[in-house]
């Protein structure tokens, strides 16, 4: 495991994150998003195939206690999106034409108002999310590479 790749594929993570929130607020802004634009389970999104992959050879570092507030983190970020999802792409909102059509359901402006508090919830754990994925980036460099390495 090299240092300088796990620094790069973390940040690659983190970006791909923050794009991740980006489509969630546009579907929440009104914006056209397609149903698969925004993975809905953890390990189907960018952010978690690092995790799930290459990120859990971190386990194997000493003091990584990040990783699990990190993980607790991102499945919140998913459950939280999942009721945002559900809202606007849910079966029960459509109806038999716009199934055949695959048109996206109407949404009332009671649900749009409902997402909009989701997302800020959403929001908010992205933000815890990515502090923490700061100080795991703060550790990680703070190591020295021989260090690193030797893991």
């Amino acid at each position: 495991m090299d240092k300088a790749q796990t620094l790069e594929q973390l940040s690659a993570a983190k970006t791909a994150h923050i794009k991740w929130v980006n489509r969630a607020k546009a579907l929440v802004g009104g914006l056209p998003v397609e149903k698969d634009a925004i993975p809905v389970d953890s390990t189907d999104c960018q952010f978690g195939q690092w995790f799930y992959g290459e990120g859990q050879k971190l386990h194997a570092i000493p003091g990584m206690d990040r990783l699990s507030t990190i993980e607790t983190l991102h499945f919140t970020l998913h459950d939280t999106y999942l009721k945002i999802f559900g809202l606007y792409f849910g079966e029960m909102n459509r109806s038999f034409f716009s199934k055949l059509f695959n048109m996206k359901p109407k949404i009332s402006d009671s649900d749009k108002a409902l997402a909009k508090e989701y997302f800020q919830q959403l929001e908010g754990v992205s933000k815890q999310l990515l502090d923490e994925i700061g100080r795991l980036e703060r550790r990680l460099n703070a190591m020295s590479a021989e260090s690193f390495e030797e893991k």
